[in-house]
């Protein structure tokens, strides 16, 4: 996290520590409220939308399943079709496995070789019972951008509701509430040097939702609970400190870091479109070499990669993510993702690859699917 958000938060931990009420209430709440309002409009900024349109969750977790379950809840009269894609993450996929158990039908699109699905399917799929497309707009492991624009617009023609999962995009990408029709966006704060714990989902006005937390009527009546104010606090800073200045330096050293693998290891290959991905991402297929491996290794050396998501790391199951763009579980096991942040800078990139040259050397002379 980065320092400066937390020095924004501090006080609101210690000095102003107080549940956000009305303005009916005693002075510490109403300048909770005050100060919570203020975050949501903040943030609503960067996608342009008003802060009555955001609602404060723990997180990317929650906003998913709060889109998709609410929606489901509130048009289950109108429908009981659901469209998503093969690759989404976590949230989105077991919330429509949840209300597949629960009498709903889904649609999973396929998506191609780089990861994006084919809006043909989509309009195809789309029936009189369908209420809710699910598409997120960056991929979690491949890093891969979907034309939400065009979703949104299909979806706006056959007057179907579309949420996107904004995780990995928000203040990454552009990304305009006004010139995508998207109704629900879900955005997360740990993404972008800010504190864990918070998320957000946009939910333009007019949208049909259910609440699924029950309790007070906290968030327009949508999220019960006590507000977490520092955390929503936090997450608006941390909106606000990203520039396009630090997205072009991620650019960079992640169009680096692909060069050089692709050029310097042999048998590599790219997950995910060349250009058309998110600004923080490379993920790479390491052949006739475990995944697992390589990142115990470069954890030793210092370096802190990933296989699969994050949601996915605890599990040795094969990248549903890879296996939607090849079918082949040699290369899901073999892949790896590196994200880069504000605080990397490009000698370090040199320094992981000289790495990675090293250990998937090592690694492929013991491995019992190097060639002969």
């Amino acid at each position: 996290m980065d320092e400066r958000v937390l020095d924004e938060m501090k006080p609101y931990f210690f000095d102003t520590y107080a549940v956000a009420t009305s303005e009916f209430a005693y002075s510490m709440g109403i300048e909770a409220k005050k100060k919570l309002d203020e975050a949501r409009r903040r943030i609503g900024s960067v996608i342009g939308s008003s802060g009555e349109e955001i609602i404060f969750t723990s997180g990317s977790t929650e906003s998913s399943n709060l889109a998709i379950r609410g929606v489901a809840d509130a048009l289950s009269d109108e429908g009981n079709h659901i469209i998503t894609s093969k690759t989404e993450d976590f949230p989105v996929l077991n919330s429509v496995k949840h209300l597949e158990k629960n009498g709903f039908d889904a649609t999973y699109l396929d998506v191609d070789e780089k990861g994006f699905i084919d809006t043909e399917q989509l309009k195809n799929s789309i029936g009189e019972e369908t209420i809710l497309v699910s598409v997120q707009h960056a991929n979690q492991e491949i890093g891969t951008l979907q034309d939400v624009k065009e979703i949104g617009k299909i979806c706006e023609k056959e007057d179907v509701l579309f949420h996107t999962d904004a995780t990995h995009t928000f203040t990454r990408v552009p990304f305009d509430v006004n010139e995508i029709r998207a109704d629900l966006v879900t955005i997360s704060g740990h993404t972008i040097h800010g504190p864990k714990g918070i998320g957000g989902l946009f939910v333009r006005k007019g949208t049909p939702l259910e609440k699924q937390l029950q309790g007070g009527y906290q968030e327009r009546n949508l999220r019960a609970g006590v507000e977490n104010i520092p955390g929503a606090i936090g997450f608006a800073k941390a909106a606000e400190l990203v520039t396009s200045k630090e997205n072009d330096m991620l650019r960079d050293m992640r169009n680096r870091t692909i060069d050089r693998i692709l050029n310097e290891i042999p048998s590599t290959t790219l997950n995910g479109d060349r250009k058309k991905r998110v600004p923080q991402n490379a993920n790479l297929t390491f052949h006739r070499v475990e995944g697992e491996s390589i990142t115990l290794h470069l954890d030793m050396r210092g370096f802190a990669v990933s296989t699969g998501s994050a949601c996915f790391s605890r599990s040795l199951e094969a990248s549903h993510v890879i296996m939607g763009i090849s079918g082949d579980h040699e290369r899901a096991h073999g892949s790896v993702r590196l994200t880069f942040g504000r605080y990397n800078e490009m000698e370090e990139v040199d320094m992981i690859v000289e790495a990675l040259k090293e250990v998937v050397g090592d690694l492929r002379k013991i491995s019992p699917l190097e060639e002969e």
